[in-house]
């Protein structure tokens, strides 16, 4: 295609903010929980993460930004009772309370794969782009996140060719939301109309375990009305309960896409082969065409091998040259997980290379190459009213690496949580941060 019609990728990275720590609250998240109150490396995250970046960039690729959350949280801690100035209320809650200290302190919102569920506008019905933020009801730590990121993506996406829905509410937890980890698409090309699949822990209440299913059915319903997509143009699919229990806490830790392509584990699913079958069906209804689907044996890899080497929180991306090409973290180069990488690399589909990524600070955290990414198909138009900053070049980023190395710890223990000089540091780097990227007034401090 050319000209206004002409439609790019763009994977939105969060940048990782300068209290960087591991709180250890994500429940059913095994490096969350296996490093908690370990001393964090703020500075290397950022930079590692900023470096994945580029490599996506280098490769012809466009690249967002996503700014970070000013941590702790004070409206939160205001929301839970406390008053007063900034350092009065720090002094407080770090004498009185720091496991909440720590919640409104937390890191995870670099990982902004939960930030939002959102529609490209060639599958919705009024031809906009539909972006809905993720309540992250499951976890106090992440809803904390919820008001910042409405604010951020606000101040992204501004413009009248996106519609910014409200947050799910309900007095309940049957609209449990957790964005775009639980959202795959599918479609002969980026630019056509796609396959949105819907993937969820349980239906309203039907599902307890021995960890928390983040995503309703319902959740994703009404996501699906609201964005305006056709029945035809949609699935829902349900996580196995036993993945779960055994870490797959999102959708995006045992399955990936792109385009026409499908890789995921054999026990992703309830009942995987009739639901692989499904999404074949009605892609091919809607294109012509099958997915490319490969999967992975448990013989091949267990799921907790598949956790612990975060394989399918890769990248699957497409570069303008047609080549599809996976971004997998370092933690997968070696064992079964090479293996199967190997094996896809040699097999008979569209993938070509494969690029490892170290982001040992995220993935000892929670999180991979996928999940500091929320990603969206914009037609040139769309991303040409998007502030000028918020896409990465060769300049913003050696703008950023100078800003993180000026302003970032080395490293950060977590009593330095309570510290007000820390909190006037992350300020000072913020309010530095909004002018490259061109966000303007994102914050509130």
């Amino acid at each position: 295609m050319a000209g206004q019609n002409k439609v790019f990728e763009i994977n939105f990275d969060g940048l990782i903010g300068p209290t960087h720590n591991f709180a250890g609250l994500s429940f059913g998240n095994m490096a969350s929980t296996s490093h908690q109150n370990e001393i964090s490396y703020p500075k290397q995250a950022a930079l590692d993460g900023l470096k994945k970046m580029q490599l996506l960039h280098s490769l012809g690729l466009k690249q967002g930004i996503m700014p970070p959350q000013i941590r702790p949280n004070f409206s939160a801690l205001k929301t839970q009772g406390y008053s007063g100035s900034d350092e009065h209320i720090l002094t407080q809650v770090g004498q009185d309370n720091f496991p909440l200290l720590l919640q409104c302190s937390s890191a995870s919102s670099m990982w902004v794969a939960n930030a939002a569920t959102i529609a490209c506008s060639a599958d919705t019905q009024d031809g906009k782009v539909h972006i809905t933020p993720a309540n992250l009801k499951t976890h106090a730590h992440r809803r904390f996140e919820v008001q910042q990121t409405c604010r951020s993506l606000h101040h992204i996406f501004k413009s009248d060719a996106f519609v910014m829905h409200e947050p799910l509410n309900d007095n309940n937890d049957t609209l449990l939301d957790e964005g775009a980890a639980n959202h795959m698409r599918l479609s002969a090309a980026h630019s056509n109309k796609g396959l949105n699949i819907f993937v969820y822990g349980k239906e309203s209440e039907t599902l307890t375990g021995k960890f928390p299913a983040r995503q309703t059915r319902e959740a994703s319903q009404q996501i699906a009305r609201s964005h305006q997509l056709d029945d035809d143009t949609i699935l829902f699919v349900q996580q196995n309960p036993d993945a779960i229990d055994q870490g797959v806490f999102h959708n995006d830790v045992i399955a990936m896409s792109n385009e026409n392509v499908l890789i995921y584990h054999e026990n992703a699913f309830i009942h995987t082969q009739e639901t692989i079958e499904k999404i074949n069906h009605k892609f091919k209804n809607m294109t012509g065409e099958d997915v490319w689907c490969i999967p992975i044996t448990n013989e091949q890899l267990s799921i907790k091998e598949a956790v612990d080497s975060y394989l399918f929180n890769s990248q699957l991306v497409t570069k303008p040259n047609g080549d599809m090409i996976i971004i997998a973290p370092y933690e997968s180069k070696k064992g079964r997980a090479q293996d199967c990488l190997n094996t896809i690399l040699q097999g008979n589909n569209p993938i070509t290379d494969i690029k490892f990524v170290n982001l040992q600070q995220s993935m000892a955290n929670g999180g991979g190459p996928a999940c500091l990414r929320l990603r969206v198909a914009l037609t040139e138009s769309q991303l040409k009213q998007l502030p000028k900053g918020i896409i990465l070049t060769d300049a913003t980023f050696a703008h950023l690496e100078d800003w993180i190395n000026q302003h970032y710890r080395d490293e950060l223990h977590q009593n330095e949580l309570k510290n007000y000089l820390l909190y006037k540091e992350s300020c000072l780097a913020l309010r530095e941060l909004t002018k490259i990227l061109d966000l303007g007034l994102v914050y509130s401090f």
